[in-house]
């Protein structure tokens, strides 16, 4: 904790451990050259371009969801850029086009629609599978839920000529081990593998949580030389949260303390704002130093800056009191939280810095009334 508790981090603010972010980088580069795999970045998941020039070290390049993602790929990581989104305007496509080396189409009739300009660009095309095969415990995160709007299922491919397309797409992890990824590779070999002998590469997403504590990437390397072997295909994997994995908090202070039915902290951060997946998942993130409720001595229900009544994160007990300006650090906040704040009520918006190896910290960007009033007209 004490690494974060210098002056000269302003409150709030999201601070990157370079150290503990070249820790997960180079268990990747381990991956991608024991298994011959390449990995890039998803940045849905991490977009946090100050770092780009640390994770250009280690990996092959970017994907992206959007045209400004694309852009930003392009831009600031300066190596392969990949995309895949549910739709594409006519406008998306010529923006995209340029920028690109890899799309994947979400449909049969979007890859029909830009086969013709996509292949005189000499961009790679791609198509993303459906394997009907469900791994991700939360149902907002499910890719392969019955209903669902993302990927071709088998059984729309039937009679179709894929002439032109070189890969297949599939996403249907969220923070699973490897032998999550086992048992779909198992599902798209049992209703793809005629088609996966037509392909040059084979992208299997994100949520390849490589970077835990205890996942097995012995495991995992393993199943990535051998499948690729056995149908002679480049795989692709586009982790977010893995590379970004516990590599920084999200530093807060105490505003104030009133009291109803018990103690409240009001924070100078917002979950509404700030770690919105606190109240869409919804998930109880951790605090260092504290624990559950009344595992301690006190205990502080935290709520948000903003008026919105639900801006609370949950309650949790400490060894001391709580008091006006103590800082509390908020771990584990680098992926899928940056990408997803908002300026919400115009709360100060938290700072971004970056924890250098040397313990210098270097404050890359704090955000101003000037950038809440740009965000509207």
């Amino acid at each position: 904790m004490s690494r974060y508790t210098d002056p000269a981090i302003p409150s709030p603010c999201y601070v990157l451990d370079e150290t503990l972010l070249r820790e997960n980088l180079q268990l990747m580069e381990r991956v991608q050259r024991e298994s011959g795999a390449d990995i890039i970045l998803a940045l849905k998941g991490f977009a946090m371009w100050s770092a780009f020039p640390i994770v250009r070290e280690y990996l092959k390049g970017c994907t992206a969801s959007s045209v400004w993602e694309a852009k930003l790929a392009a831009e600031e990581f300066g190596r392969e850029v990949h995309a895949y989104s549910p739709a594409y305007k006519q406008q998306d496509i010529d923006e995209l086009l340029p920028l690109v080396n890899h799309i994947s189409f979400n449909s049969l009739t979007q890859w029909q629609t830009y086969q013709r300009q996509t292949k005189a660009a000499g961009v790679s095309m791609g198509l993303r599978i459906n394997p009907e095969h469900q791994e991700a415990e939360t149902e907002l995160y499910d890719p392969s839920a019955p209903g669902s709007r993302l990927g071709v299922r088998a059984s729309d491919l039937e009679g179709v000529d894929l002439t032109d397309i070189d890969g297949l797409h599939i996403h249907n992890l969220c923070e699973c081990d490897s032998y999550a990824l086992q048992r779909t590779l198992d599902a798209v070999e049992k209703r793809f593998s005629s088609y996966l002998e037509q392909m040059e590469w084979l992208n299997l997403g994100g949520g390849h949580l490589m970077t835990r504590e205890g996942y097995d990437v012995d495991h995992l390397i393993s199943l990535l030389r051998d499948f690729a072997q056995r149908y002679q295909l480049k795989i692709i994997l586009e982790p977010g949260s893995a590379v970004a994995w516990r590599t920084g908090p999200l530093l807060c202070e105490v505003v104030d303390i009133v009291v109803n039915d018990g103690n409240i902290a009001i924070l100078d951060i917002s979950a509404t704002g700030h770690m919105p997946d606190v109240l869409e998942m919804p998930y109880r993130p951790a605090i260092t130093g504290a624990g559950l409720p009344n595992e301690k001595e006190f205990v502080y229900r935290l709520g948000g800056n903003s008026c919105l009544a639900g801006d609370v994160i949950g309650s949790y007990s400490f060894d001391q009191p709580l008091a006006v300006g103590d800082r509390l650090v908020f771990e584990d906040m680098m992926h899928y939280t940056m990408v997803k704040t908002t300026f919400f009520n115009g709360v100060q918006h938290p700072a971004i810095g970056i924890l250098r190896k040397d313990g210098q910290f270097d404050c890359v960007r704090q955000f101003n009334y000037q950038d809440f009033r740009d965000r509207l007209s």
